[in-house]
């Protein structure tokens, strides 16, 4: 009955703006633009084969059923299946949690799933980071159980939703250590239903590692509006405080007993958050979408040190050095922690209620400018139809600058930049002078047409529209 409530609170919370800066793609996040538009592609004609591997592909055969009824990609319904997604990811964590340490930790989990900012924020969006998170917590939830070899297709799905998801082979590892057979059985079906979720990967291999190592460069140097992040783990911590917020505090200190207990389920858990935090840890772009993972396993984990949470294989209770008085008081603060969570997601989902700017610049533009004129765009604003469009490419370490940011090479009529790139831009300045001066030198040369600011019934970036002068 509990969890009940909760899945239907986590799927209302995750409804709200569902409909964000619809019917454009690619404004609620950038990233819809890459698999929304492939899924529809392979149910019209272009077949199987996305010809792209940045990511793998499990996810966009999982849209593209939903795409073959529709003329255009339709971005509403491929967010309503990211939220099917991200509901039972929910249920998953609650049976995590139930499996690790009892029906209180279950509840927890679930209910740290539910609230957690960031993965309500990208239940909503039509990406990869979701898909990736169901599959590790069932690989989770299957190797607690002892179901090692569907674990092991777990993770292997989990890794084709995304590469990252490889790491849920982690607890696999752990349960199954000393019982080899299963253990090469886990991995082996792994790999095939890695294979059979992104089969391409394997088949096209020369594209794949080029696109995949392309990628890891990016994150290797860093990304836009990361420059002055403090070293990788404190960062990965705070996208976790961003998302938990109080709550982290419970989690890791569960994490930390569960590494002092050592039972099995301690360590199969422990495991997967180490070594994923790891990995993330290691990256110089540090989104706060890679935490996702780590969201059902701490929220499990949590409740580590609960009344009753300790009881061994054995059946016997676990050691624990603190007061009874003060394990049963963990219970009810560790709940009351997540009250900050859920109201900075309905906060947020306030926010998917107003209008975009960038659809109202769209709107604008259609209405005041001549078709055929010609504008330079930034990254991540809606598409103008009928408008000769050149694309500034997004600025990021080691990258070489894009000679349309210019004033004297940009080569259009008008100019379209937002806050989503300038204020990054800006705040690095010492690390992208030319970008910066060519912000500089469009408020001082050019002449604006345009100008949007966020606020009232607006949500988004603010928008400047400049007329350059020939």
């Amino acid at each position: 009955m509990l969890l009940g409530v909760v899945l239907l609170g986590a799927a209302g919370l995750r409804l709200v703006g569902i409909r964000y800066a619809l019917p454009f793609g690619g404004l609620l996040n950038p990233d819809e633009l890459n698999v929304v538009p492939r899924a529809w592609r392979m149910t019209h004609g272009g077949g199987a084969d996305p010809h792209w591997f940045e990511w793998p592909t499990l996810v966009m055969y999982l849209q593209a059923p939903f795409q073959a009824w529709h003329e255009t990609p339709a971005y509403l319904v491929a967010r309503l299946v990211t939220v099917c997604l991200g509901v039972t990811t929910v249920a998953a964590a609650w049976w995590v949690g139930r499996l690790a340490y009892g029906v209180p930790a279950g509840l927890l989990a679930a209910v740290a799933t539910a609230v957690e900012t960031t993965h309500v924020a990208y239940s909503r969006a039509a990406v990869t980071d979701v898909p990736m998170t169901l599959g590790v917590t069932l690989a989770l939830g299957l190797a607690l159980a002892g179901r090692l070899e569907w674990a092991g297709v777990a993770a292997g799905l989990a890794a084709a939703a995304k590469y990252p998801g490889v790491f849920a082979l982690a607890p696999v590892v752990v349960v199954a250590w000393g019982r080899w057979r299963r253990l090469a059985v886990s991995l082996g079906l792994a790999a095939a239903a890695f294979f059979a979720g992104s089969p391409f990967v394997v088949l096209d291999a020369g594209r794949a590692w080029s696109d995949i190592s392309r990628v890891e460069g990016y994150h290797r140097a860093g990304w836009l509006g990361f420059e002055h992040d403090p070293p990788g783990p404190l960062a990965v911590l705070d996208r976790l405080w961003g998302g938990f917020g109080p709550f982290l505090a419970f989690a890791l200190a569960g994490l930390a007993f569960a590494l002092w207990r050592r039972r099995r389920a301690d360590l199969a858990l422990a495991a997967f958050v180490v070594v994923y935090f790891g990995f993330v840890s290691a990256l110089h772009s540090h989104f706060d979408r890679y935490t996702l993972p780590l969201v059902p396993a701490l929220g499990a984990l949590a409740a580590a040190a609960f009344p009753r949470s300790g009881v061994g294989e054995a059946g016997t209770a676990a050691p624990w050095p603190a007061p009874p008085s003060l394990r049963r008081l963990l219970v009810p603060l560790a709940f009351a922690s997540l009250a900050v969570p859920l109201a900075w997601s309905i906060g947020d989902a306030r926010q998917l209620t107003r209008t975009d700017t960038r659809v109202r610049a769209q709107r604008w533009i259609e209405a005041h400018l001549p078709r055929g004129t010609t504008i330079a765009a930034e990254s991540s604003t809606a598409p103008l139809p009928g408008f000769r469009v050149t694309k500034l490419e997004l600025p990021g370490p080691d990258r070489r600058p894009d000679p349309h940011r210019s004033i004297a090479r940009v080569g259009t009529e008008y100019v379209l930049v937002t806050g989503a790139v300038a204020d990054r831009v800006l705040a690095a300045r010492d690390r992208y002078p030319a970008e910066a001066r060519f912000y500089d030198d469009l408020r001082e040369q050019a002449r604006l047409v345009y100008r949007l600011e966020p606020g009232g019934g607006l949500s988004g970036p603010w928008i400047r529209v400049y007329h350059v002068p020939r």
